[in-house]
């Protein structure tokens, strides 16, 4: 009896190693996918990618490194002096005649491409779902049987939902008719980018007009789904520049409400703001590098004390004689936004100078596979709610803010009760410019520092105060993000040049119907 299984045994024994025997690398295939013309050693290399040999792997990135070397038609990985065989890894002493292997720009990307292949049928999760990633531009059909064993193999949900995907992008360029119109057909469900450009390419190409039209709607249905990942884009993109406009204006907001003075070094102040972010950031890097991500958390203060203290400096020895006089303090404030230009150009220099993100603040989130959210960005959401928030705190709950509110609605009743306006009007000012200073912070997170960052934003920010009515917090917050909604989804139609003409005539029509903005400013006194 025993005689009898034994042989048995044996034999299932051969036949579940046979197939992991086949599928070894040999001296023959690493031969040929090392030596030969590159369409010799890519049909080797595909053939041994379909098998899917992980021994392959090491003798790849041999390749790619320029360590492999051939002689006799075996092929040599030679590191650090020393040989192995390709094929088996066994030492191996180097022919004197042995050549170096030379790879052109097309045998690179079949090398990387089969590396990602190989990817497929790793056990790892997370390396199964990078080799699908970086296949989705490589993919042909010399790794469709690969593909096709990944697939099957597959247990998770999503990265066989993924490969599914990958298959119909390799198919969808194959030979039979029948192959393209099930490949559209599997494509019509996807949401990539990528895959809206490999439809179109394909478009132009296809001659069959049933292929073709399968095509069309599986363009039709993707470009469907991308669409509202652009719409959302589009609205995220008009919420951050509402923000930054929210921050810009709300300083403007107190002082050109509280004492009317029409302040053109406003933008200037927010260029101190981003320079005293500067400054700490460099001072990190030179004497704390290694809690260099906190700096962001020093510079905020550092931002805001910097501006209030020169708002201060300027409301005490300028603009505290021309109060009652808007032209005069338009041209004094224009004068003091050229001489704080040319005083950081003296300082830091005319060139702009670099600010850079945290690492907690580089990178972004993906929501949709067309639209990804910049940490920088929902950092700024969220910083200027909390600026709003305390501003609405303070103007709302403190003995300061009181004051502000009764000086705002009745200079001189509020003066017949005992309020110290002179003093007041210097703590505004002091605060307006302490905002803007932080929005001079936030902004050096998302674009260029340089002598010349207000001005981009000065004539927005009043547009932003006066369409949400002068004085006003909650008009403000509304006409910020409103504009900055509103003109993002008119650069999408008209252009950025364009879309800005269309704003401003939009201010002007709505200023001529109702002049003091969407919010009037309620008060006892008569002009009110």
């Amino acid at each position: 009896m025993f005689a009898r299984v034994l042989p048995l045994l044996f034999g299932l024994l051969a036949w579940f190693t046979l197939p992991q025997a086949a599928f070894a690398l040999t001296p023959e295939q690493a031969g040929r996918i090392a030596a030969g013309d590159s369409d010799e050693r890519i049909a080797a290399l595909n053939e041994a990618v379909a098998a899917g040999d992980p021994a392959l792997v090491p003798f790849v990135r041999a390749l790619l490194d320029d360590e492999v070397k051939t002689a006799g038609g075996k092929a040599f990985i030679v590191k650090d002096g020393k040989a192995v065989e390709a094929a088996t890894g066994a030492a191996a002493t180097l022919p004197a005649d042995a050549e170096d292997v030379v790879n052109n720009n097309r045998m690179r990307r079949e090398l990387d491409a089969a590396v990602a292949a190989l990817g497929l049928v790793s056990p790892d999760l997370a390396a199964r779902s990078k080799a699908i990633a970086d296949l989705k531009d490589q993919a042909d059909e010399g790794k469709l049987p690969l593909i096709e064993k990944a697939l099957a193999a597959e247990t998770d949900a999503a990265l066989k939902g993924q490969l599914a995907l990958l298959r119909a992008a390799v198919l969808i360029s194959a030979e039979d008719p029948a192959k393209r119109i099930a490949a559209a057909k599997a494509l019509s469900g996807s949401s990539e980018p990528a895959t809206r450009s490999l439809l179109l390419e394909r478009l132009n190409a296809e001659n069959d007009a049933t292929v073709k039209a399968a095509i069309q709607a599986a363009l039709d249905s993707v470009q469907s789904q991308l669409a509202w990942g652009e719409r959302l884009g589009v609205l995220f993109t008009g919420a951050s520049l509402g923000s930054i406009l929210l921050l810009v204006a709300l300083g403007l907001a107190i002082t050109y409400g509280l004492m009317g003075v029409i302040n053109m070094a406003h933008g200037e102040l927010m260029m101190i703001g981003a320079y005293a972010t500067y400054v700490v950031q460099n001072l990190f890097r030179q004497y704390l590098p290694g809690a260099f991500d906190a700096y962001i958390l020093v510079a905020i203060p550092v931002s805001f004390l910097s501006a209030a203290l020169v708002g201060a400096a300027l409301e005490r020895s300028v603009i505290r004689w021309l109060y009652g006089r808007p032209l005069e303090t338009l041209l004094a404030t224009w004068g003091i936004s050229l001489v704080l230009m040319q005083a950081v150009r003296s300082l830091f220099g005319a060139q702009n100078v670099g600010v850079e993100n945290p690492s907690w603040m580089s990178g972004g989130v993906q929501v949709l596979p067309n639209l990804v959210l910049p940490y920088n960005r929902i950092a700024i959401l969220v910083f200027a709610a909390i600026v709003l928030a305390g501003m609405a705190l303070l103007i709302s709950r403190t003995r300061l803010g009181l004051f502000v509110r009764g000086v705002t609605q009745n200079r001189r009743m509020a003066a017949c009760v005992g309020v110290d306006t002179a003093r007041i009007d210097m703590l505004a000012f002091s605060l307006g410019a302490g905002i803007a200073g932080l929005a001079g912070c936030a902004l050096s997170q998302v674009g260029n520092v340089g002598p010349d960052l207000g001005q981009g934003y000065i004539v927005d920010s009043f547009m932003v105060v006066v369409l949400g009515g002068v004085g006003q917090l909650a008009g403000t917050v509304y006409a910020a993000l409103g504009l900055g909604v509103l003109n993002k989804l008119l650069e999408g139609w008209a252009g950025a040049v364009l879309a800005k003409i269309m704003v401003l005539v939009f201010i002007v029509v709505f200023i001529q119907k109702r002049p003091q903005g969407l919010f009037a400013v309620k008060g006892r006194s008569a002009e009110a």
